[in-house]
């Protein structure tokens, strides 16, 4: 049994502390500082620290990707139960120097979860795309991503006609 599941299974550690001691976040440091009840709305801090300074004092790209990555996956694995769900594709618009905590801002509005719907109910998948951003201590946005993920049934394989 992993560590992933021993936390999984404890009853009285809240999501926001369960992705915490998701072990890649905890490494990081991350701290969940809003995750509404119904996961349409989250932000999460990424700490700067001596591992994830660059050699400019920025935050590694690569650790704004591995935070941003599992986060639209996530959010909708709670809002669409029932699917199989995964990043199709990821970019990172780095757009200041990211030199201070950085908080990944994620929001899934009421027409992209009404588009995703509509979707599900005709085509039996879809496959939305999330703008997100980090945000540094001083309110410049300093990255932007962008997030594709497939909502597929369970059991899906590319190509076949049944799903």
């Amino acid at each position: 049994m992993s560590l992933r599941d021993i936390v999984a299974r404890i009853p009285f550690i809240s999501e926001a502390k369960r992705l915490e001691l998701h072990p890649p976040f905890w490494l990081m440091r991350i701290s969940v500082t809003k995750l509404s009840e119904d996961w349409r709305s989250i932000r999460i801090k990424l700490p700067q620290t001596a591992i994830s300074m660059n050699n400019y004092g920025g935050v590694f790209g690569g650790f704004q990707a591995s935070l941003a990555d599992p986060i639209a996956v996530v959010a909708c694995s709670h809002i669409f139960p029932g699917y199989a769900i995964w990043t199709r594709s990821l970019s990172l618009d780095f757009q200041q120097q990211p030199n201070t905590d950085i908080t990944l801002h994620f929001e899934l509005s009421k027409e992209l979860e009404h588009q995703i719907r509509e979707d599900l109910a005709s085509k039996g998948r879809s496959t939305p795309t999330f703008e997100m951003h980090y945000q540094r201590t001083d309110g410049e946005i300093c990255t932007v991503v962008t997030n594709t993920i497939a909502i597929r049934p369970q059991g899906y394989k590319k190509g076949d006609s049944n799903k």
